[in-house]
């Protein structure tokens, strides 16, 4: 932030953008299966042959994947409140006339901003008349404050020139290279945010999200029935295949290493460069180009 901008053009489409909630019910149309709308989890209990859930649905495997606060993984041990994550705040909302003549943020450049200690990154993106403005950190405890400036440093350099109409929402989230979340156990499998799978560099967490849900449902099926917590452990082994194991990767491991004093500098010197901010910014870090999707 505060440095130029630099503009990678792959000349095609390489990803598109959709609002969260139309993702989600294309997701639970597609799947098939027996929906309970507009009905919370609020109980669940352990019964010899499974579970019970909200005292009358009975299951013999439960999936986890309410996010990051996810019950199902509170129940099984998880404890968001002694865990390091990644905090954010975000907002979306449609744009009315005035708004989108004031809006210098184009839909097919989603914009993205990084904090001048590498900790966290800023985000616009436009989705037809919607615009997410957002802003994610490693340290939770700075996160208003960070937000409220970089607000203010879109208008300035005039990408918006309206105050925000609603408030933004706050979520946090788990990487894959720091979770210790128990991500399977006896009838119980964890799958995204509830088992903190998001990737390390840029906090997205909808690909692993999916991918996890397909290698859930592969280990299920291995399991042939029998959901102890040995057979579920077959999908750690299959999270493993995909994501690599659970630690610091080398740019995680090379961020630690350098001291802060010379982090912006650093920082500056690779982002200002074109190659550095396509090939391992967006290629790695953003899209994983060199991840071939699975087949599901």
């Amino acid at each position: 932030m505060g440095d130029a901008s630099i503009e990678t053009d792959y000349g095609r489409a390489i990803s598109y953008g959709i609002r969260r909630f139309e993702f989600d019910d294309y997701l639970l149309q597609r799947c098939g299966a027996r929906l309970i709308g507009g009905t919370p989890l609020k109980t669940i209990e352990r019964a010899s042959d499974g579970w019970i859930v909200n005292a009358e649905i009975r299951a013999r495997l439960i999936v986890g994947a309410g996010g990051h606060f996810c019950p199902v993984a509170r129940f099984v041990g998880a404890d968001a409140r002694k865990e390091v994550a990644v905090a954010a705040q975000e907002v979306e909302f449609e744009m009315d006339a005035r708004q989108r003549d004031a809006c210098a943020v184009r839909g097919e450049i989603p914009e993205l901003y990084f904090c001048a200690d590498m900790k966290g990154y800023g985000w616009c993106f436009r989705k037809g008349d919607y615009l997410n403005i957002g802003l994610g950190r490693l340290d939770r405890q700075s996160l208003p404050a960070h937000v409220g400036e970089f607000v203010k440093y879109l208008k300035k350099i005039g990408k918006i020139g309206f105050d925000l109409p609603i408030s933004m929402m706050g979520h946090a989230y788990l990487i894959y290279r720091e979770t210790k979340r128990p991500i399977a156990g006896d009838g119980v499998l964890l799958i995204g945010d509830a088992a903190g799978l998001a990737y390390s560099q840029s906090g997205e967490g909808i690909r692993p999200a999916i991918e996890s849900g397909l290698l859930g449902a592969k280990a299920i099926i291995a399991a042939d029935g029998n959901y102890t917590r040995e057979r579920l452990e077959k999908y750690r082994d299959f999270l493993t295949e995909r994501f690599g194991e659970s630690q610091g990767d080398w740019s995680t491991r090379m961020g630690r290493k350098i001291p802060r004093s010379w982090m912006h500098w650093f920082a500056r010197m690779l982002l200002g460069t074109r190659w550095f901010s396509r090939r391992v910014v967006l290629d790695k870090w953003f899209l994983h180009a060199d991840v071939p999707a699975m087949n599901g």
